[in-house]
């Protein structure tokens, strides 16, 4: 996909003259570099942990989900059940050298995959459906490669016959931006995917500037949005949900946060911080 994670400063705070300050310090500092490599170490690659999960778990979730009829509800059902997920990165197996094998990993999620297994189990029935749909929502057309794999969000939104739509443009209005991307392409010629081609993309967002209440009355439970990238190359850097609850906004992810690595709701207006950029894919029935 397109998201690069951000690596977390690490913060020290220091009182000249004092042991004590001096001690807090480097305990502070030796916490936040232990919390920070072990997140930056690759996990175990296996293609196959259903975690806290089991196969009459999942059908049972997919029972409920059954009966709720609008799709952002169902999307809103399906997602709560992950909340508190471990943020896991780098669970997918496959690149340009070495052979693509089929992952469901419910161990941990990272805020890409947290989105393909909701969305598998929005558009399943059964585990065994949820696996076969899972193929088709990561995979173009469902085949299994690192060169079918989605990426990049907007080809995963843009997928033929996927049933979500860009609503982006609808909800920014006038405020909406274009901008033509070279995915995959940095600044100096070089790939963030090695052995991956460029594709041409124009990415329709919301600047930042134009995020307001007017905006944000236009999302509904269970959008799914990108947060834009300017960066070359890149559509977004994080991906989420959209949930409306007690007369509020969530983004609802699988969150990098030191100490909050975890699928949790946060208020989306202070998460953007008038910083960040919107793009918009709402789900529609089947």
């Amino acid at each position: 996909m397109s998201y690069l994670p951000a690596l977390n400063p690490l913060f020290a705070t220091t009182t000249p003259g004092t042991y004590c300050g001096q001690w807090f310090s480097k305990l502070f500092f030796l916490l936040n570099l232990s919390l920070l490599l072990s997140s930056c170490v690759a996990p175990p690659q296996k293609p196959f942990d259903l975690g806290r999960w089991d196969q009459d778990k999942i059908e049972h979730l997919q029972s409920e989900a059954e009966g709720i009829a609008p799709p952002g509800e169902k999307i809103a059902l399906i997602s709560a059940a992950f909340l508190q997920t471990p943020y896991q990165a780098q669970t997918l197996i496959g690149s340009a050298a070495t052979a693509e094998i089929f992952v469901l990993r419910l161990d941990g999620v990272d805020c890409f995959t947290y989105l393909d297994y909701v969305e598998a189990l929005r558009r399943s029935s059964s585990f065994a459906e949820f696996k076969e749909i899972l193929q088709q929502v990561r995979y173009d057309r469902g085949t299994v490669t690192f060169l079918n794999r989605h990426h990049f969000f907007s080809s995963w939104g843009n997928a033929p016959l996927a049933p979500l739509r860009d609503i982006t443009s609808q909800v920014g209005g006038i405020h909406t931006r274009w901008e033509e991307k070279q995915l995959n392409q940095k600044t100096d010629g070089t790939l963030y995917l090695p052995g991956y081609p460029v594709r041409k993309q124009t990415i329709a967002f919301i600047p930042p500037a134009a995020i307001d209440k007017t905006i944000l009355d236009h999302l509904q439970s269970g959008d799914y949005i990108g947060i834009y990238s300017p960066l070359p190359g890149l559509d977004v850097s994080h991906t989420g949900i959209i949930i409306r609850k007690k007369g509020k906004i969530y983004l609802r992810h699988a969150s990098t946060k030191p100490l909050r690595q975890q699928v949790m709701d946060e208020e989306l207006l202070p998460y953007l911080g008038g910083r960040k950029g919107l793009i918009i894919y709402r789900p529609v029935a089947e």
